[in-house]
């Protein structure tokens, strides 16, 4: 599978999540389009830096674009790229941040760690635990030692 491809089956399995899965509708949200206006313009400054410097290079057979030429940068606008990096990080972002913003909204509708905790991990993720497996947490488990 190409890059093209792989980017193309992200978006549409998020799109999927998203408003059929855990029903966050965010895309249909304005505020999401806003937050995500200066996501977008953070990541095409990031991926201008790390392909137009050449630090990150593609093969143009596994983007719409051209290779990454060895002795220059790519194009900065055309060839599949905007802003040096391909069309495909674009899609990629795009995906990683809604599944990531939908996840968050999912579990805060199932009131994981709705009140902020402190201590080792273990204590932490007790409570979370009880509630969701619908046990009562053992005092055994809340004073575990942070290795144990």
């Amino acid at each position: 599978m190409t890059y093209t491809q792989l980017a193309l089956l992200a978006v549409a399995l998020v799109v999927v999540w998203d408003l059929l899965v855990a029903r966050t509708r965010l895309l249909g949200r304005r505020l999401f389009w806003m937050a995500y206006a200066i996501i977008i313009t953070f990541q095409l400054i990031t991926n201008g830096i790390l392909t137009g410097r050449r630090i990150v290079r593609y093969d143009g057979a596994a983007i719409l674009g051209g290779s990454t030429p060895p002795d220059r940068p790519p194009p900065l606008l055309g060839d599949g790229r905007i802003l040096y990096a391909p069309v495909e990080d674009l899609l990629f972002g795009f995906a990683l941040v809604v599944l990531t913003m939908s996840l968050w909204i999912m579990w805060g509708r199932l009131g994981v760690q709705r009140e902020p905790m402190s201590g080792p991990p273990r204590a932490r993720l007790v409570p979370v635990l009880a509630r969701v497996g619908g046990r009562a947490p053992r005092p055994a488990d809340a004073q575990a030692p942070p290795g144990g």
